[in-house]
């Protein structure tokens, strides 16, 4: 939970934000620092895309419906119909594109050079025990990444008004979403192989580069026509450079330094440089300045200017993160109760930030189920981590288990890998709206039940320790007393 350290010695540097204290240092970004980032971003991928739009250009007959789920009844101001129309829609496998086409153009041979360079700082055998960190600690880093890097992340304003415009976080849609930002996690996190050029991971991370291009591009486009649409010189370019060490942040430094302490996890040295290298090549491919990810302490520098900065949550910061609760409530494989994922949300971002982005509170029950869950995974990833054999079942078993539930399972992706098309596309009537609270009955959780079960199992074993304590005390104070009494006597 987010609670000051009342013992805490403090400086001139130490700074406090949202249930979180730290020490500034030269590895920070100041405002200053951070203004340039804005408006910076993957000018190459745009040319590819440019390129890979005019080699097999988008099909506008099948333009996908972001929230509206309707065909705008008018085009861009100042446009005729034809003209709006050739707006780029990228509805095909770009990666494979580019694999394809890369020898016939100067800038998609540049870009495909790039991504299948190896970086000077990448160390395979790294990269691999940086995989197996997420599997070690799976359980408190998909509810990390859920409850405080997704749904905590909505309280960064600036970057709200692009997620807003897709579309793509209404109620309808986000838990999709959700499940398809998990799918190239667990693809990059799959196995070496797999993030190695041509592999799985590899290749999503090239279509999400390409995503976030066409995103870029599209409300760059609406916004120049219409430049009440989206303020760049407010927000800054949509899904800038800064946005994007941000994101990358989320994954690793958010998960190292605030998801896994406030859920009683606490990784080792070796671990925080293994996962941090692990996202600092992820982000590499997906067109990310890494220099901020070079180490662990310029990642965590890095994360908290953010939070320190960044994290103002305005109305719309409101709507998408209580949008996230309600398109996860009583939702298949957990069912787990609005309450619930409230308690989740409010554990890991602490009360303050919780509050500014209008969640409800959480009653104590929930509050209890909570620190059930957290006892239950600190058991478990310290039980399994102790013994290397155990380690690796636990860590191979977490690799099937994940991807069946989200990818293969029919209340995850129904067994259809996503190729991260742009399906959530911007437009003028396009902005999320807030959806109303789900009257579906379902059964009952049973997270929530082996939450309750660990919490009364832990209770139980305190107050019998507290009981034997107590009576062992009281023996050896009898024993004493008596010994005490003896010596007078003789």
């Amino acid at each position: 939970m987010a609670w000051r350290n009342p013992f805490r010695r403090r400086t001139e540097n130490t700074r406090y934000c949202w249930g979180y204290e730290f020490e500034w240092t030269e590895d920070h970004i100041t405002p200053e620092q951070a203004e340039p980032l804005k408006h910076s971003y993957d000018v190459l991928a745009e040319e590819c895309l440019d390129r890979l739009n005019a080699i097999s250009p988008p099909e506008n007959g099948q333009l996908p419906r972001s929230n509206s789920q309707q065909v705008p009844p008018h085009t861009i101001e100042g446009t005729r119909r034809e003209e709006s129309d050739r707006l780029p829609l990228p509805q095909r496998d770009l990666y494979a594109l580019l694999k394809g086409h890369h020898t016939s153009d100067p800038k998609l041979s540049q870009l495909w050079e790039e991504i299948n360079t190896i970086p000077p700082w990448l160390d395979w055998a790294q990269i691999e025990r940086g995989q197996d960190v997420f599997y070690r600690y799976g359980g408190p880093a998909l509810t990390g990444l859920a409850y405080q890097s997704l749904l905590g992340g909505m309280g960064a304003a600036r970057v709200v008004e692009t997620l807003a415009r897709t579309g793509g976080f209404s109620t309808k849609v986000a838990r999709r979403r959700l499940f398809e930002t998990t799918q190239h996690i667990l693809q990059c996190t799959k196995s070496l192989e797999s993030l190695k050029p041509g592999g799985a991971g590899h290749a999503s991370s090239i279509r999400v580069r390409f995503l976030h291009a066409a995103v870029r591009q599209r409300i760059l486009k609406l916004a120049k026509h219409r430049p009440s649409y989206y303020n760049v010189a407010e927000w800054g370019i949509p899904v800038n450079d800064l946005d994007q060490i941000a994101t990358v942040g989320t994954f690793c430094a958010t998960l190292i330094w605030l998801s896994f302490p406030r859920q009683g996890i606490f990784l080792r040295e070796q671990e925080k440089e293994d996962y941090v290298a692990l996202w600092r090549y992820i982000g590499y491919l997906l067109g990310t300045p890494t220099d901020y990810l070079a180490t662990p302490s310029k990642a965590k520098a890095v994360m908290e200017s953010l939070l320190y900065y960044e994290v103002q949550p305005s109305d719309m910061s409101k709507v998408l993160a209580n949008n996230i609760i309600r398109s996860l409530e009583k939702q298949p494989p957990t069912y787990v109760s609005a309450d619930m994922l409230v308690a989740s949300a409010r554990w890991l971002n602490g009360n303050e930030l919780a509050d500014s982005l209008d969640l409800p509170r959480a009653s104590l029950y929930y509050w209890g189920l909570m620190a059930g869950q957290c006892l239950f995974f600190m058991a478990l990833c310290y039980v399994y981590r102790a013994s290397a054999s155990l380690d690796r079942n636990h860590i191979d078993r977490l690799k099937r288990i994940f991807y069946a539930v989200i990818v293969e399972a029919k209340h995850g992706l129904a067994g259809t890998e996503t190729l991260f098309e742009f399906k959530y596309v911007p437009e003028y009537e396009t902005v999320t709206e807030l959806g109303a609270p789900t009257e579906i009955k379902l059964q009952g959780s049973s997270v929530e039940r082996r939450n309750l079960r660990t919490l009364g199992i832990f209770l139980g074993v305190v107050g019998i320790g507290t009981w034997a304590s107590l009576k062992l005390a009281s023996s050896l104070s009898l024993a004493i007393l008596g010994s005490s009494l003896f010596s007078r006597i003789w």
